[in-house]
């Protein structure tokens, strides 16, 4: 992996022989490139622009509590599909802008788009209770709290409070985590009948994906462990290409179209173009819910509650991982511009309900575009910059199949595993939330109900050690904040 500088800020001293673009960037303090700052950019991308068809297969196919899809359309073929790409391009447009402005005011090469999870529980949660307009209102509701908790600096302070080992555990968490979303991405683990999961196709490594994924993680590994420049963005290209190939000689559908041995989502073929559709733009009744008369107003703040705390940790999680593998944190453990960062992924939640695409926040893939050698906002410029573009290029967007980018997330999970040396395993105090929040992450698909049960489980020992004042009171407040979390369901029922 190229090193980079530890500094978190620009050396005073030679400034001036610097472009306004090095000072503003801290790109020589750094210690980056422009060159590496792209190939990071296009990483994190691809990588992630998994979301601009998987956003809309989530939230443009359900309808809501009158029966209407998201567009106010009951549903048809005809009408899902107009949803889909009205979906896709609001999708597209908030993840570029967004993360436009991470790289400008944050940056931090951190990369934005619609949170999975947190889409689906807009999906399958709230839009059954209420209209879509509400739902997205809701999300606007919870982006302007958690701003208002990143102006009041407590979001911030609470960002401080956790201890450098639970930071530690969090970013290994994260490394398994995006590790296992690359598995299942690449096909290679399964659910299975009798056990949870299960290797490929009943316990078998067989059919041209799994070779593509196979294939893309050797050459992205060796040219990794050979210092080539661009590796992992060549690997994505390679496989890509090989995979085109393949298609073409022995054309293959999807799995989610129930061919077992297809593609994970989209074959690797360029689909056809269309104009693109922002009609759900401003679409948004933001204190609509409350108005729903089978919902108390106790009911909807338990909903914006889970949103928010989602969100919240989700994002924290996500900008120590990015940091520990840049190399960017400073000694205590945070990563520069911290406020600044904090400022727009607050604000990201609230433009994502404003474009009806679910709220938007820091992506876990970012840290792909790191381990390329990413260190600045400059490549958050990149990825922004790409999700404009595939606004109109979304046919050749399409064309990557995740199988060819997924190997780089299990690589990069790979990368992440020198952290777990900062954990003390000798003391069980440390050794158990620490184990918990990595493994809870993977095992519960969520990276923040690994945090969640690692915090209650930290200040659940320290009183059994009599150390109870040792606890930052921070660590009580957002531990509670989780216990009520994991109790949502049994509140939302008794308040019902």
């Amino acid at each position: 992996m190229e090193s980079a500088a530890s500094t978190t800020a620009p050396t005073p001293t030679g400034q001036g022989g610097r472009g306004v673009l090095d000072r503003w960037f801290e790109l020589t303090a750094r210690g980056s490139t422009l060159g590496r700052e792209i190939r990071g950019g296009l990483v994190t991308f691809f990588a992630m622009a998994y979301i601009i068809a998987l956003n809309p297969a989530i939230i443009g196919t359900v309808p809501d509590i009158n029966g209407n899809l998201i567009t106010g359309q009951p549903p048809s073929d005809a009408n899902i599909a107009v949803a889909k790409a009205a979906v896709a391009a609001a999708t597209a447009l908030i993840a570029g802008v967004m993360t436009i402005l991470m790289g400008v005011v944050g940056r931090y090469p951190l990369a934005l788009a619609a949170g999975l999870g947190l889409n689906a529980l807009l999906a399958y949660t709230l839009a059954p209770m209420m209209t879509w307009p509400q739902a997205m209102g809701l999300v606007v509701l919870e982006g302007a709290l958690i701003t208002v908790l990143v102006l009041t600096g407590f979001r911030t302070a609470v960002f401080r409070a956790v201890p450098a080992f639970m930071r530690a555990a969090i970013s290994v968490g994260i490394g398994v985590f995006i590790t296992f979303v690359g598995l299942v991405d690449g096909g290679v683990i399964r659910p299975a009948q009798g056990t949870p999961v299960t290797l490929g196709i009943n316990g078998s490594l067989m059919g041209w994906p799994i070779a593509i994924f196979l294939f893309g993680l050797l050459l992205g590994s060796v040219l990794y462990a050979r210092n080539v420049r661009g590796g992992l963005l060549i690997s994505i290209a390679v496989a890509t290409v090989v995979a085109v190939i393949v298609q073409n000689v022995h054309p293959l559908g999807t799995m989610t179209g129930g061919e077992t041995a297809g593609w994970k989502s989209n074959p690797p073929v360029i689909g056809s173009w269309s104009a693109p559709d922002f009609q759900l733009l401003g679409n948004v009744d933001i204190f609509g819910a409350f108005t729903q008369r089978h919902l108390t107003a106790l009911g909807v703040v338990l909903l914006i509650f889970s949103l928010l705390l989602a969100d919240f940790f989700d994002t924290m999680g996500t900008v120590v991982a990015v940091g520990a593998e840049g190399r960017l944190l400073d000694g205590n453990g945070n990563p520069p511009h911290l406020t600044g960062i904090l400022v727009i992924d607050s604000l990201a939640a609230m433009a994502g309900g404003l474009g009806s695409s679910s709220s938007n926040t820091s992506y876990v893939e970012s840290i792909s575009g790191v381990a390329e050698g990413a260190r600045t906002g400059i490549a958050s410029l990149v990825t922004g910059a790409c999700f404009l573009v595939a606004i109109v290029a979304s046919p050749v967007v399409s064309l990557i199949p995740a199988e060819a980018v997924s190997p780089v997330l299990v690589i990069v999970g790979a990368l992440m595993m020198s952290n777990v040396t900062e954990i003390n395993w000798g003391r069980m105090e440390q050794a158990i939330p620490a184990f918990l929040t990595i493994v809870f992450m993977p095992f519960a698909y969520s990276i923040t109900v690994g945090i969640g049960i690692g915090f209650i489980m930290l200040v659940v020992l320290e009183i059994a050690k009599g150390r109870a004042r040792e606890v930052h009171p921070l660590m009580w407040v957002v531990s509670a904040a989780f216990v009520l979390y994991f109790l949502q369901g049994l509140l939302g029922q008794i308040v019902a």
